[in-house]
């Protein structure tokens, strides 16, 4: 008989944030998955729990995926812990959930912190439709390629950032969202924890101030909705194309911040060249 895979989320800071049903998983399960075997230690050690580990990082993701696919199949059953917060989410786990369940394995969520909703719940931003953008490339090209194809969505973004890259990550937000407001937490659970509020601009200033560490949940707000008729939004093509824009650039900028569906924009703005 088939063991089963539970995906249990560990806190984020503060270990009082487990909850009972997580602590008595970890306490039954025969093995457990984690990101890395020093920093669960700690967890299991303080809630005075001995289970077998198997390392379950990156880069070891799918042969460890198999070995552990193997072991459920023969009856054991495993839970599948990372860092801190929930597995799978800007962590570890998605290969193994897939592969379970192709492998006809019972997955079950044992839910508790993340630092996605964490933030955004404080945020002071919109939360009824949100988006989570997770981490965006370390390469400043294409993070900014990245930006620009979401600076159109109209509801609240999430992304998540390093320490040593949350600098270029505010500038490149500010160059290509512009001012809107957002809110920046860190260090969320532990003693330092913090959160920035204000306008991009604003939120950049401050940061310049303080001591940068831990890793950061930006929360930004959508853009607002620009109410233009789409005469005039045809109107706005045909004048980036006069001024020198290739007809796609012209329509993209246009669609992205009017919401006009690009292909209406591309067909009528041929009909009518003159």
């Amino acid at each position: 008989m088939k063991g089963d895979l539970y995906v249990v989320s560990t806190p984020i800071g503060n270990l009082e944030d487990i909850t009972l049903r997580a602590l008595r998983v970890l306490k039954e399960v025969d093995i457990i998955a984690v990101e890395d075997t020093r920093r669960t230690i700690k967890l299991l050690n303080h809630f005075d729990i001995s289970k077998p580990m198997i390392s379950y990082y990156r880069e070891k993701e799918r042969i460890r995926s198999k070995e552990l696919i193997d072991k459920i199949n023969d009856g054991f059953s495993a839970a599948l812990v990372t860092d801190a917060g929930t597995p799978g989410i800007s962590d570890p786990g998605e290969v193994l959930v897939k592969d379970a369940i192709a492998a006809g394995i019972n997955v079950i969520a044992i839910p508790g912190a993340t630092a996605l909703t964490a933030a955004l719940s404080i945020s002071g931003l919109p939360t009824g439709r949100f988006m989570f953008a997770g981490f965006l490339s370390s390469k400043p090209s294409h993070r900014k390629k990245q930006l620009i194809e979401l600076r159109g969505v109209d509801h609240t973004l999430v992304f998540y950032e390093a320490p040593h890259r949350i600098m270029e990550f505010l500038e490149d937000l500010l160059d290509v969202f512009g001012d809107r407001e957002m809110s920046l937490s860190r260090e969320i659970t532990k003693m330092y924890e913090e959160t920035l509020r204000g306008t991009v601009a604003n939120v950049l200033e401050e940061i310049k101030e303080r001591t940068i560490a831990g890793e950061y949940v930006a929360v930004v707000a959508g853009i607002e909705p620009v109410s233009v008729s789409f005469a005039d939004a045809l109107k706005e093509v045909k004048g980036l194309i006069s001024a020198g824009a290739k007809r796609k650039q012209a329509v993209e900028e246009v669609s992205l911040a009017t919401g006009i569906s690009k292909k209406l924009l591309y067909k009528e703005s041929l009909e009518t060249a003159e």
